[in-house]
């Protein structure tokens, strides 16, 4: 079976992002279970432990927004500077390590299953390391003052604006990354794979949420499955009868029920054309200074196509 690890911006700095189009604050939200704030950790999926390489969900969109902007996914990091979560963790305050972690969005086939590929991108990811072990925890485990957390949650987010990508009614979201020796591309034996701590992807799962608690946006239409991809049958909701080592549905008989991968989908409503924001959609904004800029909503797209 699964192992779910339980544990004013002024004007000024909005000229900025606006003029960067890094896109992060763009659009509306319109597919949304990650919780806010977030708590110190949440079940997870993990995938070197579950000899996995993708987990998802589907998403159904109920606004007319659909040009993809960002999509934001929680993880939850059960990695330690030095030492090891099932012992003693040490943790320098900020710690970081990255790792290349892709997203896929798919269009939905048939039966709910897995169709052809809408987006994907892979972006090199700032994942924290957890915090140190906390003696009031007791077993190895860190404490933000209220509870104890094996793992650390930490949302990332990838940004496909530069795509353009207008989105279906819905969708299936995967994400997926490499380990040790799992992956489109296992990464095979490093340094740091003979080291008490290891390497840290390896102690990197995908938070889970139940999304009848969480949900602000869209529907989560299917509660009890979910969509994985596992060399293992037993790790699966139907003990493999769908196959193994392929990203496919996994209807969940109640397994898969609250624990949902924490996804958040930004998109905005696209303009007709280039010409409509140039012309006519463009509204003059005025800085702290004195000075001005322009934008539109989801004209903010083509600041930087030269379209």
């Amino acid at each position: 079976m699964r192992i779910k690890t339980v544990s004013f911006i002024s004007s000024v700095v909005l000229a900025i992002l606006v003029a960067s189009v890094s896109a992060f604050g763009q659009g509306n939200t319109i597919y949304n279970v990650i919780p806010s704030p977030l708590a110190g950790n949440y079940p997870s999926q993990a995938f070197q432990a579950q000899q996995a390489s993708e987990v998802g969900d589907r998403a159904v969109f109920v606004t007319p927004s659909r040009a993809l902007t960002t999509v934001t996914v929680t993880m939850s990091s059960w990695a330690c500077e030095n030492g090891h979560w099932t012992t003693f963790c040490t943790t320098t305050p900020g710690a970081t390590f990255s790792h290349p972690i892709t997203i896929n969005i798919y269009a939905v086939g048939p039966f709910n299953s897995v169709g052809s590929l809408i987006a994907t991108k892979t972006q090199t990811q700032t994942i924290p390391y957890r915090p140190s072990t906390d003696a009031v925890c007791g077993d190895g485990r860190w404490s933000d003052g209220t509870a104890c957390f094996n793992g650390k949650a930490a949302n990332v987010t990838f940004d496909l604006t530069s795509q353009n990508i207008t989105l279906p009614n819905q969708v299936i979201v995967g994400i997926a990354y490499n380990t040790s020796n799992y992956g489109a591309n296992p990464i095979g034996v490093k340094p740091c794979s003979s080291t008490v701590e290891g390497c840290p992807y390896d102690s990197l799962n995908v938070a889970l949420v139940n999304p009848v608690l969480t949900q602000t946006a869209g529907l989560n239409p299917s509660p009890n499955d979910a969509y994985f991809d596992s060399e293992t049958a037993g790790n699966y909701c139907d003990g493999g009868a769908g196959g193994v080592g392929s990203f496919r549905l996994d209807p969940g008989a109640g397994c898969w029920t609250g624990f949902k991968p924490s996804i958040k989908i930004n998109a905005g409503n696209p303009p007709a054309n280039a010409n409509q924001c140039k012309n006519n959609g463009w509204q003059t904004f005025t800085r702290a200074d004195g000075s001005t800029f322009k934008n539109q909503g989801d004209c903010i797209q083509y600041v930087n196509t030269g379209k």
